[in-house]
């Protein structure tokens, strides 16, 4: 369904500022495809042929680049999308495990309430706390099949969710498309970074002396 003129009025606005940023247009086509996933919660054919029409490109090469990369939808989803990393690590400590529960769990890939989506997921570069779980790209670590059921259950019921790390409470998926487009929601800075596992790493590299090898620019 083609775009109402309140909503194009919305898109161009951002839409403008993100082309703003780049000395070459093409260049936001990425956080373009966010920004028109974070209205309709994915990205449509009305959603491709406007990014095509922002840019000057074909609707081809707008295809081509987004159908490349799994942050984007190209059917409506959940409001949560529950992401289990089954990359090697994930999945020799139990991703596989915790992914085929929580598909069992509510009986597919969508639940029909709208308000999840299951999706393996690769590596989330946090495989000191494998098998790891992303709502919405924020960490769950050291997930168990049940702790996953948990996580969903609460999710569906509207319960307050905190990541491992991160911000204190979750965004929705549009929400998180937003940002991803380069709009700040403020909550960057909140909750911890790092966690114990990863730290531990920096501590015997201090103490060790360890330093990064020099590069010959």
């Amino acid at each position: 369904m083609p775009f109402t003129e309140e909503v194009l009025a919305r898109l161009n606005a951002d839409a403008d500022e993100i082309i703003a940023r780049y000395p070459r247009s093409r260049s936001a086509l990425l956080p373009l495809l966010h920004l028109v996933q974070s209205e309709e919660g994915w990205v449509s054919q009305d959603g491709i042929a406007y990014c095509a029409d922002k840019l000057s490109l074909s609707l081809t090469e707008v295809t081509g680049v987004a159908s490349f990369y799994t942050q984007y939808r190209f059917k409506p989803g959940g409001e949560y999308n529950v992401g289990v990393c089954t990359n090697t690590l994930c999945a020799i400590m139990g991703g596989d495990q915790v992914y085929a529960e929580l598909k069992e769990h509510i009986g597919g890939t969508d639940t029909p309430d709208g308000k999840v989506t299951l999706q393996h997921v690769e590596c989330n570069a946090a495989c000191d706390y494998a098998p790891v779980v992303m709502v919405n790209w924020e960490f769950f670590d050291n997930m168990t099949p049940e702790s996953a059921k948990a996580l969903v259950d609460d999710l569906r019921a509207g319960k307050p969710v905190r990541p491992t790390r991160g911000p204190d409470r979750l965004c929705t998926w549009r929400e998180a498309s937003r940002v991803l487009a380069g709009f700040d929601d403020g909550l960057a800075l909140q909750g911890p970074t790092a966690g114990e596992a990863s730290l531990v790493g920096l501590k015997i590299a201090k103490e060790q002396g360890w330093k990064a090898p020099e590069t010959n620019d």
